[in-house]
């Protein structure tokens, strides 16, 4: 059986409004298996925050169970919180000290060696860059130097809160590698983000949410399903449409073919003397079944 570094059951948070009470997370399941980068996915006002807040002893469930590494939190969070690392709001830096001075600065307040220090900068990259000051940093090299903060400890389990929100794509590829770095190191990485695009090139497994609620949950490669969509290339496009369709194959725009067994096509083409140029599969990717689970969920300000 896989270990869950991460497991809510039933979990449930309201808040007061002056509307009466709101739900912001309403009966989540959630598991997170060890190792690997875990995407939490959901549109802005999903839950994915206030879920994330939750966990990290932030705020409190209004019903519900959770646990990380086994243990059940709050309760027992002490026991964990070394074991793990978060990025969830803006750190606080000093602007006009180096990187690696902060970092310095934070691992003799936590009690960590300094040694530490160098292997946080070469993890997130930032060697060469950490003896410039911290106001000098473009968004995304703050973002890696708070990744690096939350590595000083050498956490099992890392929590991103949507780190790559306000990045330039520049920003966006480094956050991406580092994430995926981490991941293949053998650190469980929750990742939270609504770009679906990035989250596919690191994510192994992931989590779909929608107004608090789990939609779709597993691996990554089972989410998005297996390719029955093929594009057929041939010399003669027309020609290839009229025995495809006579053969009674559904045939769509751009010599699209739905089909179970592509072979069954080049079969069918062969035999009039029609030979293949192309026979791509055509894949759903995470993003479109986001959409399509998440279509009329409530859009706003993240809970």
């Amino acid at each position: 059986m896989t270990e869950l570094v991460i497991e809510t059951s039933g979990l449930r948070k309201e808040f007061s409004s002056r509307r009466g009470r709101r739900v912001a997370v309403d009966r989540l399941d959630l598991a997170v298996p060890a190792g690997g980068v875990h995407g939490f996915l959901g549109p802005n006002g999903s839950g994915k925050t206030t879920t994330i807040r939750m966990l990290l002893g932030l705020a409190r469930a209004t019903a519900g169970e959770m646990r990380l590494f086994g243990e059940p939190v709050p309760a027992r969070l002490p026991a964990v919180l070394d074991r793990i690392g978060a990025v969830v709001e803006s750190p606080k830096f000093s602007p006009n000290f180096t990187g690696r001075q902060n970092l310095l600065l934070l691992s003799r307040s936590i009690g960590v060696p300094a040694s530490r220090v160098d292997a946080a900068v070469e993890t997130v990259g930032l060697t060469g860059r950490d003896r410039d000051r911290y106001k000098a940093y473009s968004l995304g090299m703050k973002q890696r130097l708070a990744i690096a903060a939350t590595l000083l400890k050498e956490p099992e389990l890392l929590i991103l809160d949507e780190p790559t929100n306000g990045l330039d794509p520049a920003g966006i590829r480094e956050i991406r590698e580092t994430v995926r770095g981490l991941g293949e190191s053998g650190v469980t990485v929750l990742l939270s983000s609504h770009i679906l695009a990035e989250v596919q090139q690191v994510c192994t497994s992931a989590t779909i949410i929608g107004q608090g609620r789990l939609l779709a949950s597993g691996p990554v490669d089972e989410l998005v399903g297996r390719s029955t969509a093929y594009r057929v290339g041939a010399p003669d496009a027309a020609a290839a449409r009229r025995v495809l369709t006579e053969a009674g194959f559904e045939v769509g725009d751009g010599l699209v073919v739905e089909t179970d067994t592509p072979a069954a096509v080049t079969q069918a083409l062969g035999a009039a003397g029609i030979w293949l140029t192309e026979l791509t599969p055509l894949r759903r990717d995470l993003e479109s079944v986001f959409l399509e689970l998440t279509a009329g969920t409530e859009l706003g300000a993240d809970r």
